[in-house]
């Protein structure tokens, strides 16, 4: 079908506040920091009743009189800042339209006038990524999305509140900083409330036809609330399973050929897929040839943007700021396969597993809800490092719901098993054979990243050098040479490493039945 673009305010941003407490500078200083996550408008609140402030980084899209944050409502006595993108946008504002005056084309007024009609029970309507807060004079609150998709973190001390949307803007005043939880809000009158968990749902008894079929409808449905857009779109195309798929649904839906982005050493598996994929689907295509020395000379800032120094995050860090410096001189929204993997079964370790029903969902779900400081982090940094907006499908509430019905013996089938089975199964007949039972690699792997990371790093920092570092941080438990030396670099990029350091998630951890 042909696709219609929705006329939209996306709010790309970063956001920072502080609330029963001011300091202009402070706050100045955060959102200098997150200049990359919106370098086209900055804009700035001081509450009149209460002591607090926000503050807002904007990339501009469209509107960009009207999509300018903070956004007040009707007699401001209510202000909100928001980072994300609303999905379900249209049908809020058309909920919202007669009752309210709404004054512009953003989903972040929508935000706020739900919220000043039905509080904080808004977050049950809400369908898409977000982190958001308002206030209005004498009460905050704020949220983060279901499953931590946009990032948010914050310090709590002595009755003051402190949030931004990164770590490095609160890393400067406390070392104890907190990430603020997927699917929770916080109410400066009572606290903390989680609202959301991924649901442990009942596997569902009907055939494999029909559940493929049901898959299908989902995966069609999620797309096509992700494509919401007036400016061009692209998606990251490694040729694997899950950025195929967004590819060949977002191609098929729009009916015209988008833009799509590859990187990778030369002959690696990533790039031979993904030229072959472009020219099935006929995509606008683009690529870079990574090198060794254009790694080693970026691995600071990467670091720097990413947060962390977990080994398995910077390798798969490394094609994604590769990839997103690509995509941001021809689009500022991308879709991505994230999430494919956590909710199908696509990592190796899956097969270790005894394939039953309950235990595969238990670790799946363990997957789904630990990826907004891993891998939802790294998409989420090194995108916004180059001020794009990646989107998630996959990570869609209705995707979640329908993968967590289907019985794991349909998520690894076969002799030996085939990862992603079922998924694969549902969209065949939108790709060529060898990319649709292409097997796994990770975005490191396939990139040809791996093959020459741990080679160079040695060549740089030797195992003696790295157990000396090990020495110097005996309370941090680096695995490798080469996590040596990420952990090297990143104690050398930040001035206060010691909040980021708290909130590192890492990557391999794995539960006591693995």
């Amino acid at each position: 079908m042909q696709y219609k673009y929705k006329k939209e305010v996306l709010f790309i941003c970063g956001i920072a506040g502080m609330w029963n407490s001011v300091n202009r500078e402070q706050l100045h200083s955060m959102l200098d920091v997150m200049v990359h996550r919106g370098p086209d408008a900055a804009g700035e609140l001081e509450f009149k009743n209460v002591p607090g402030m926000f503050g807002h980084r904007r990339l501009s899209i469209m509107d960009p009189q009207g999509g300018n944050q903070p956004i007040n409502n009707e007699d401001e006595t209510m202000s909100i800042i928001a980072n994300g993108e609303i999905y379900n946008f249209p049908n809020l504002y058309n909920s919202l339209k007669d009752s309210h005056l709404i004054r512009t084309t953003s989903d972040t007024e929508t935000i706020l006038h739900l919220y000043e009609d039905i509080g904080s029970q808004l977050v049950d309507k809400l369908e898409g990524m977000y982190a958001f807060a308002i206030g209005d004079g004498e009460n905050l609150f704020v949220a983060r999305d279901p499953i931590g998709i946009k990032p948010l973190y914050y310090i709590e001390t002595d009755g003051h509140f402190s949030f931004a949307s990164e770590l490095k803007p609160l890393a400067a005043l406390s070392s104890d900083v907190h990430e603020f939880p997927p699917g929770t809000y916080y109410d400066s009158r009572n606290g903390f409330k989680q609202f959301y968990s991924v649901p442990k749902t009942a596997v569902e008894d009907e055939s494999l036809d029909v559940l493929t079929a049901k898959l299908r409808k989902t995966l069609e449905r999620v797309v096509e609330s992700h494509l919401m857009s007036d400016v061009p779109l692209g998606v990251f195309l490694s040729g694997g399973l899950d950025s195929s798929i967004t590819t060949a649904l977002a191609r098929q839906m729009i009916g015209q050929p988008i833009h799509s982005f590859s990187v990778g050493v030369e002959g690696s598996p990533d790039l031979e897929a993904a030229r072959m994929l472009s020219r099935y689907l006929d995509t606008i295509h683009h690529e870079h040839l990574i090198t060794v020395n254009e790694v080693m000379e970026k691995l600071p800032e990467i670091i720097y943007y990413l947060e962390s120094y977990d080994q398995d995050l910077v390798r798969s860090a490394i094609p994604t700021y590769f990839t997103a410096r690509l995509a941001r001189e021809h689009v500022k929204v991308v879709l991505s396969g994230e999430g494919a993997d956590e909710l199908f079964a696509g990592y190796s370790y899956y097969k270790d597993l005894d394939v039953s029903d309950e235990i595969m969902q238990d670790e799946l779900r363990r997957s789904v809800s630990t990826l907004h400081n891993i891998n939802l982090q790294r998409a989420d940094r090194l995108t916004m490092a180059h001020s794009i907006e990646a989107r998630v499908p996959f990570l869609d509430l209705e995707a979640i719901e329908m993968s967590m019905k289907i019985p794991a013996k349909y998520k690894l089938y076969g002799k030996p098993p085939v990862e992603k089975w079922i998924l694969r199964q549902a969209v065949e007949d939108l790709l060529p054979e060898q990319i649709a039972w292409r097997k796994k690699e990770q975005f490191d792997e396939g990139s040809g990243i791996v093959d020459f990371i741990e080679q160079t790093i040695e060549e740089r920092f030797n195992p003696v050098e790295a157990q000396k570092h090990r020495t110097k941080y005996p309370e941090t438990d680096l695995r490798s040479t080469e996590e040596c030396y990420y952990h090297k670099l990143f104690m050398d990029v930040f001035e206060h490493p010691e909040a980021i350091l708290n909130n590192i998630g890492r990557w391999a951890e794995r539960p006591d039945y693995m």
